[in-house]
Formats: C-alpha cells, structure tokens, sequence
C-alpha cells in the first residue's frame, strides 16, 4: 500500500509519516521533495522553475519510483508531500491507482493563523516560500479531490497518527516510547527536515 500524506506546509506531514513509519512494520518514508532537489542540483539556475513539481520529470520520476515500490516491496509507502495541483495529483496519484495500485490519501488540514504559527514555530521567516504558500494551499486542499481530509488544529500527532490508520484499516502496535522519547524523536525529525 502506498499511504500519500498530503498537507499545506506546516500540517504535520513529515513528523506525521515518521511516526507512523515508526509503528508499522514493513514500512518506508518516500519523500518525492528529494526528487526536486536532486532536479534543482543538476540543473542550470537559468532554467530553473520556482517550484519543481511544475517540472514533468519531477513528477514522471516520483510516478515511476512509486510504482517500482508497489511492485517490489512487500510493505507500506508513506509519502509526505504536498501536492495541490489537481492535474499533478492525477499524474501521479490518479495513475498509479489506475494501474491498480491501493494508494490511501489523506490531507491534514489547519487554520491559517494555525499553520502561520507552527511555520514561524520552526524557523520560517514571516515573508518565507512556506508561509506564501498557505492560502492557496487551504484553497486547493479543502476540494473533494484531496480528500480524506483531517483538520488538525486541536490534534495531538497522537491523534493524527491513529485517526489516519483508522482510515486506512491498519492496526498499530502500541507506543512504548516514554514520553520524554516520543517528543525528543519529534524535534530531531524536525530539525532533520528543516530546508536552508
């Protein structure tokens, strides 16, 4: 199965995927934004595109390497990324479970105010790419298209984590992390994943 976490920035998507990666055995965390890096790094800054999801490549290779994975490994594939373009969402999402591929999408949702603090919360300037980004990703992902979707304003990760294996019909294992853990693991996902 490939489980898509989709989100605006700041939704919890990676801490989200790695918890859950966590607690399910036989599982992986894709992360299709290293894809975009990698594009960005190869390429001239002449032609460079303000972001690399408008890239076909960047979206033919995420495709292609979600597919290999369904094919030959035997467990689950947590994506988190956001994707808002439903044209790209079809690309990628819609083609693979056109090809018969169980692919489970879900979209975490929060308030502007929200999402603005949790982004300035990590780092991110007032006038960042990420914060930019809210409202139109708010706009896109409140649509049918990128549903199941969880408002995650009042929810612990916690929460989140079970609400989306309800979703998906997987039983988790209990976490035996002690707390002091639970939240040390979360602040060095974090901090893994802060982009400079």
């Amino acid at each position: 199965m490939i489980l898509w976490i989709n989100g605006a920035f700041g939704s919890g998507k990676t801490t989200t995927a790695y918890e859950l990666q966590g607690r399910i055995l036989n599982s992986i965390v894709y992360d299709p934004e290293n894809t975009g890096f990698f594009i960005r790094k190869q390429l001239p800054k002449s032609i460079h595109l303000a972001d690399f999801q408008d890239y076909p490549m960047w979206r033919q290779i995420n495709y292609m390497m979600l597919k290999h994975l369904s094919e030959e490994y035997d467990g689950t594939v947590i994506v988190p990324m956001t994707i808002t373009d439903f044209s790209y969402f079809a690309e990628i999402v819609g083609r693979l479970r056109g090809e018969g591929i169980e692919v489970k999408h879900v979209t975490l949702l929060a308030s502007r105010e929200t999402l603005f603090k949790r982004l300035r919360s990590r780092g991110e300037r007032a006038d960042s790419w990420p914060i930019q980004q809210i409202d139109r990703c708010l706009a896109s992902l409140s649509e049918p298209t990128f549903a199941e979707q969880i408002q995650t304003d009042n929810m612990h990760v916690d929460e989140v984590v079970e609400r989306i294996a309800s979703i998906c019909g997987i039983t988790l294992p209990p976490d035996t992390r002690s707390r002091f853990r639970r939240s040390l693991d979360r602040k060095l996902i974090t901090i893994k994943h802060i982009r400079l």
